[in-house]
Formats: structure tokens, C-alpha cells, sequence
């Protein structure tokens, strides 16, 4: 660990976040980033670790994609944030890339800087569509720490900071169960049925067959909106734009960001069918803020979908799926008693372990091995692994090498209980 570093970790205990300094330091480590490029960056001692954590698909184009820096710096030249109150073309550019890619019911697209802003924004837009106030989400999701998306989301958080959600206005249904869900909307007051697709803090648990489809059904059998929380697994991760769509349903609302912002400026999305998007036609000032929809954003969300939308991008996702699913299924049979489940949809994965602390011991043995993974936060048990979508094959055939060895470190590292009490 480099002196520079250390004091880095010492000042941000003071001014910054004593606990995830803490959490670090449970790990033995005080990692820093420097340098970063593509699928890589480096500690400030110089060593190399490649992302397969991407911040959650922050870095969905990988680090400091030159293509997107070239787009925001000639943007740059131009204009600057722009104003809210003012159409520009470079909206209507980057508005009409996100629906030339969505589904044909999408007619309007409403930007934000950030997942949770842009959750809270659609509740909103289902609530004014349909004069209803219940939103129904999964137990075991994730949407935001802002208001609205962190009372939809699993109690985790909203429990912490005392704000328990109003049962008549929030409902926690399990995840691919259909029959819960429609329980609660036989209620006939549900506003929006909120589903992350592939819930990410739960460790990527996979769909049932038939299960968005049914929640699309349900939802309007009894006259409620479907959004679609694709912050994670949008922009190409499942290997189709939209991953709900890949299950076969068509949402009222998609929810995007993330990797939108080309991982250089904060941007995030609600794209709206005409229901959800009525408010836009009685008073479109309901929702502002003063760097929605700012014009060097939207200059970089459409380098960004012109990037998604290449061939040579499709097809370099559907290689990665090829060879990280090959190369899981192989370690995984030589690591079966504690690699117990792969769970994939594109570049969307999970690994799942036998031990309760097994993602978390992954997470560190990955460390080590130059890997930069997270745990599942409400499944400690299991790994997200969450390459870009530009990874080179040498990239991701070096990572899978990198795990197998990780593996058998990890099984140790978690029967020790050396990582009891970390988190």
C-alpha cells in the first residue's frame, strides 16, 4: 500500500466516509484508482486490476472511452450545460436515438443525472396517469437512494434512515412470483408495478420463463403502469438493448443511466409510452432540474448510442457471452463445491457460491488476483461479475484463468471467518 494512498484513506476517514474506509481496511486494503483505460486501471503503486465490476455498468464502453472524451471535449467547444427551459437539437438528437432502440410504444424521453432521480421521476408520471398512488416492486431490489426509489426498493435502506415506506402507497412483492403480485392489484389502486429486471443486489437471480410478460399482463388487467428499471441491465448488457424486451414483454416506462453517461457525464433517462407521458401535454415545467436534459449530456448519450447500435459492438457482446459462458461452465465443474450456480444473460452474471460469505471472500481472492468484482449486497453469498461490453477476448479469457485460481483462495478465505464482521 503506497504512502499516497494511505493518506488518502486517512483524510477521507475525516471529511469523506469513515465507514467505507473502514469496510477497506476490513478487506486489508486502501486501493485507490490511478491510471484507468478500457477494461483496466491502476492502484497508485501501478498495479493493474480489470473491471468486472464496471460500477454497476458505469463503464459499460469501458474507461475513458476515447470516442465519447472526443464527442464531450468538441461539445465542450460549443455549448455548455445549456437551459431546461429550452428545446435544443441536440436533445431531440439524443432523445431520438433512445427511441429508434426502444419498443414501438415509447413516444417521449424525459432525462435526468442519475438511476434513483429518474425512478422517482416515472413513479410520479405513473401516479399522474392514473390517479393512483401504490407502486409494487420486488423484495429484493434496488432503485436509488433518493426518495421515491429508495422507499420502492428492498426496506434495507429506508429501514436505516428511519423511513419505513407508507403500506398504502408501497408493496414489496417476491421476485418471480406472479400470483403475490397480482394479490396486490387485485386492490384495484396500484399506480405502477416497478420491476428490475435482473435484480443486481440480490445477485442477479434469473427470471422465470414467462415472467415480465406476465407482469406486463398483470399490470394492465388491472390498469397499472409497467416500468422497467433497466439502470443495470439496459444498453446492450443482456445482448439486446432492452433486457425486459429480451423476455418478451413491452413496459410503459424503461428506466436507464448508468452507462448512458459513457462513464464521463452524469445522464439518465425515462423513456415514456403516451399514457405515462400525458403530464408533458397539460404542464411540461412539473418536472425540472436545472441540468435535465443538459446539452453536452445529450452530446454524449448519442455518441454513446451510436456506439451501442455498431454492428462490430453487437457482436463483440455476443462473443463475451460465448466465452464467459463456455469458460464458467468448465470452472465451474471444477470448482463445484463452492461454485454452485452461474448465473448469465449476456454479460449479465452472477456467481453464486455455497457460503454465506462467499461472494465477499471472491470479491477479495479476486482483488489479489487483479480482478476488480463487488458481492451482491443482499446476497453475500454470490459475486457480480459485469464486464464492459468493449472487453477484448485475450481480456476475458485472462479473467476467467485469474478465477480459477481465485476460487480455491476464496473457499479458504470464507471457511476461515476472516471476513465475519467486515460489512
Amino acid at each position: 500500500m503506497s504512502e499516497e494512498a494511505h493518506e488518502i484513506y486517512t483524510e477521507a476517514a475525516q471529511v469523506w466516509n469513515p465507514n467505507k474506509v473502514d469496510v477497506f481496511h476490513g478487506f486489508g486494503v486502501e486501493m485507490v484508482m490511478g491510471e484507468r483505460q478500457g477494461s483496466v486501471f491502476k492502484d497508485l503503486d501501478g498495479n493493474s486490476y480489470i473491471n468486472m465490476h464496471s460500477n454497476g455498468g458505469v463503464f459499460n464502453l469501458g474507461h475513458r472511452n476515447q470516442e465519447v472524451i472526443d464527442a464531450l471535449i468538441d461539445g465542450l467547444g460549443k455549448v455548455d450545460a445549456g437551459n431546461h427551459y429550452f428545446p435544443s437539437a441536440y436533445k431531440n438528437e439524443a432523445c431520438e436515438k433512445l427511441l429508434a432502440v426502444s419498443p414501438q410504444n415509447m413516444k417521449y424521453v424525459c432525462f435526468h443525472n442519475g438511476g434513483g432521480e429518474s425512478i422517482d421521476a416515472a413513479v410520479k408520471f405513473a401516479r399522474y396517469a392514473t390517479k393512483r398512488k401504490r407502486v409494487v416492486s420486488l423484495d429484493c431490489s434496488f432503485h436509488g437512494s433518493t426518495g421515491i426509489a429508495m422507499e420502492a426498493g428492498s426496506e434495507v435502506f429506508s429501514e436505516f434512515w428511519g423511513m419505513k415506506p407508507d403500506p398504502q402507497w408501497y408493496t414489496h412483492v417476491p421476485y418471480n412470483d406472479l400470483d403475490a403480485l397480482e394479490q396486490v392489484l387485485k386492490l384495484g389502486d396500484t399506480a405502477a408495478v416497478l420491476i428490475e429486471t435482473i435484480p443486481a443486489t440480490a445477485g442477479f437471480p434469473m427470471p422465470t420463463e414467462g415472467y415480465h410478460k406476465g407482469v406486463e399482463e398483470l399490470a394492465h388487467k388491472y390498469g397499472a403502469l409497467y416500468i422497467a428499471d433497466e439502470v443495470q441491465t439496459g444498453l446492450l448488457r443482456s445482448g439486446e438493448m432492452w433486457c425486459c424486451c429480451k423476455y418478451g414483454a413491452t413496459p410503459d416506462m424503461i428506466v436507464t443511466g448508468k452507462g448512458l453517461s459513457g462513464g464521463v457525464y452524469p445522464m439518465s433517462a425515462v423513456i415514456m409510452s403516451e399514457e405515462s407521458g400525458s403530464w408533458l401535454h397539460k404542464d411540461g415545467f412539473a418536472q425540472v432540474s436545472s441540468f435535465t436534459a443538459s446539452e453536452l449530456g445529450c452530446i454524449v448519450v448519442s455518441k454513446v448510442m451510436d456506439i451501442l447500435t455498431r454492428p462490430q459492438t453487437v457482436e463483440n457482446v455476443q462473443m463475451l457471452t460465448q466465452v464467459f459462458g463456455d469458460g464458467l461452465a468448465q470452472i465451474q465443474e471444477k470448482h463445484s463445491d463452492f461454485l454452485v450456480e452461474v448465473r448469465q444473460c449476456g454479460v449479465i452474471m452472477g456467481l453464486h457460491t455455497a457460503h454465506p460469505m462467499g461472494g465477499m471472500a471472491l470479491m477479495a481472492a479476486l482483488m489479489k488476483n487483479g480482478i476488480w468484482a463487488v458481492f451482491a449486497d443482499y446476497d453475500r453469498s454470490t459475486l457480480q461479475f459485469k464486464p464492459g461490453l468493449l472487453m477484448p477476448r485475450e481480456t476475458a479469457e485472462d479473467v476467467l484463468a485469474r478465477l480459477d485460481v481465485a476460487l480455491g483462495q476464496a473457499k479458504m478465505l470464507a471457511e476461515s471467518g476472516q471476513l465475519d464482521g467486515v460489512m
